[in-house]
Parts: C-alpha cells; sequence; structure tokens
C-alpha cells in the first residue's frame, strides 16, 4: 500500500508564491456501479493551494498532486484529534469544579475558541509543513 495521498487536478492560476490546483474530491462509494442512483455518492470541487515554485507548469495542465500519510495524519489530529481531548478534558475538570453539566458544556465549548485561534496565528508555520506539492513525473 502506498504511503502518499494524491489527487489529480487541474492548476487554475500561478502567482508568484503559490499555485492554485482544482481536484475533484469524490466519496469512496463514487465509483460504484449503482452511484449514479444513490443518494450516498457524492463528489465535490475543491481549490488547493501549493507553494512550491511553478517550474514549467503553466495554468490548464493537469497535475498531480501528492502529501504523505503523515501528513494527512497530523492535520487530522490538529483539526480533530486535540480538539476533542482538549474538550472533553475542560468538561470533566469544569463538572468536577463547578457542579455544573451546562456550565461545564458551555466552558468545554469555549476552550476551542483559544485553541483555534491559535491555530489561525500559526497557519503560515502550518502551511509549511501541511501542504501538498505537484509530483514529478
Amino acid at each position: 500500500m502506498s504511503n502518499k495521498i494524491k489527487h489529480s487536478g487541474i492548476i487554475e492560476s500561478i502567482n508568484a508564491t503559490a499555485m492554485r490546483v482544482r481536484i475533484v474530491q469524490s466519496s469512496a462509494c463514487s465509483r460504484c456501479s449503482a452511484a449514479s442512483h444513490c443518494s450516498a455518492s457524492e463528489s465535490k470541487e475543491k481549490i488547493i493551494e501549493v507553494f512550491q515554485p511553478a517550474g514549467n507548469h503553466r495554468v490548464g495542465d493537469e497535475v498531480v498532486l501528492v502529501a504523505s500519510n503523515a501528513v494527512g495524519a497530523r492535520a487530522v489530529v490538529l483539526g480533530f484529534g486535540l480538539p476533542f481531548v482538549i474538550m472533553v478534558v475542560a468538561v470533566w475538570l469544569l463538572s468536577r469544579i463547578t457542579n455544573s453539566e451546562p456550565l461545564a458544556a458551555l466552558g468545554g465549548i469555549g476552550c476551542l475558541v483559544p485553541y483555534y485561534a491559535l491555530l489561525f496565528l500559526l497557519r503560515d508555520k502550518l502551511r509549511q509543513t501541511l501542504s501538498f506539492s505537484i509530483e514529478d513525473e
């Protein structure tokens, strides 16, 4: 099994710092023979920014975006895993301290505001470590 995440896409635009690549992201069941008759299959177009020099790539070129599975795992942990742990710990602590479930629930949700604000402030640093690149053919 490959240790890379790959998506085919088309370059939409190129500027001095990044290329914007349009990919079609589809659910796993969209390849099923019954997908056209089923409401569970879906596909969405997404724009991915690739922060690498354009080189000989031009707008309209078909490219393959790659990222390691470690990058995907890190993104999932930062986006979902760590916030979940923070919220559960905050709810547990606040319910012990205040003996009020509504206050503990609000505090658990409220503790995510500084976490996501910190992610927002660190977005440039995270962009360097959590990014796709274009596969050389």
